[in-house]
């Protein structure tokens, strides 16, 4: 019988809420060395994920939009909301500043580890929340935990 989400998840993830302070976020992923963690509201329902990606705004910063002048107009090569975006992550001091919110990918318990997988793929993501019908967070699975299953389906 094939593998399902539930069978290899890892349940009851550490998560934290959208007012959580950054640096007590990042103390939790260096303390339990995990690079990335739910973030879900006073009811348990997921908002986003922070990661270490997410993180990376504080130390890297951002570089201002290219752009050239013709008879004093600005003409922006790229978007001037992404630097913004950008911006707002850079100097933001709260998870709910910095989290992935969309689109939020996630994956329910009873689909099968192959759709998860493929999933993870095609997205090139690291983790996927687990979530049940109610949009709460039940088990999160790692690209981690594939692998570990496909070691242990090949003794």
């Amino acid at each position: 019988m094939p593998k399902t989400v539930a069978d290899v998840m890892s349940r009851d993830p550490i998560s934290v809420r959208p007012e959580t302070p950054l640096k007590e976020a990042i103390k939790i992923l260096a303390e339990r060395r995990i690079s990335g963690m739910p973030v879900v509201d006073e009811n348990g329902k997921l908002v986003g994920v922070i990661s270490e990606s997410d993180l990376m705004w504080q130390e890297t910063g951002v570089t201002p939009p290219a752009y050239i002048m013709i008879l004093d107009t600005v003409i922006y090569l790229e978007n001037p909301a992404k630097y913004d975006r950008d911006l707002h992550k850079a100097l933001g001091q709260t998870v709910g500043e910095l989290m992935t919110s969309d689109p939020l990918i996630t994956v329910h318990p009873h689909k099968s580890l192959r759709e998860a997988a493929q999933l993870m793929h095609e997205r090139n993501i690291r983790r996927l929340p687990v979530i049940d019908d109610g949009g709460h967070v039940v088990g999160i699975v790692t690209r981690g935990d594939i692998i570990r299953e496909m070691a242990a389906t090949q003794d």
